[in-house]
């Protein structure tokens, strides 16, 4: 008897461990997930398809990018990317940002509604 109640005791430990050592693996990783905006230069529907595209790396989890605001709400994880690799993203896909600076010979590939400059 005394050596079930010692394996009961022993395995409420065990689960108990377990469950503090997930809850940290959880919050770290809540942690290192980050909400953040970027100003993208655009005009229409296809705009957003192609920025919302182009900012969805490895780690993002949410882009949205607004016509009016010209507003890019990203979410993603800090440990896998960051704002700087977003905006050389979409910028190399035509749309300027406050992170870089699409080259003349990707924005004239543009289609004329998209044309910002």
């Amino acid at each position: 008897m005394k050596t079930v109640k010692l394996f009961f005791a022993a395995l409420m430990m065990a689960v108990m461990c377990s469950n503090v050592s997930a809850q940290s693996a959880a919050t770290k990783s809540a942690g290192a997930t980050k909400t953040e905006t970027l100003k993208v230069q655009g005009n229409c529907g296809m705009c957003k398809t192609r920025i919302e595209k182009a900012a969805k790396l490895d780690g993002v989890t949410k882009a949205e990018w607004n016509s009016e605001t010209k507003l890019l709400a990203v979410t993603y994880d800090a440990t896998k990317t960051n704002l700087d690799q977003i905006g050389k993203k979409v910028a190399a896909v035509g749309h300027d940002n406050e992170k870089g600076k699409s080259d003349d010979k990707t924005y004239n590939g543009l289609p004329s509604c998209c044309k910002y400059r």
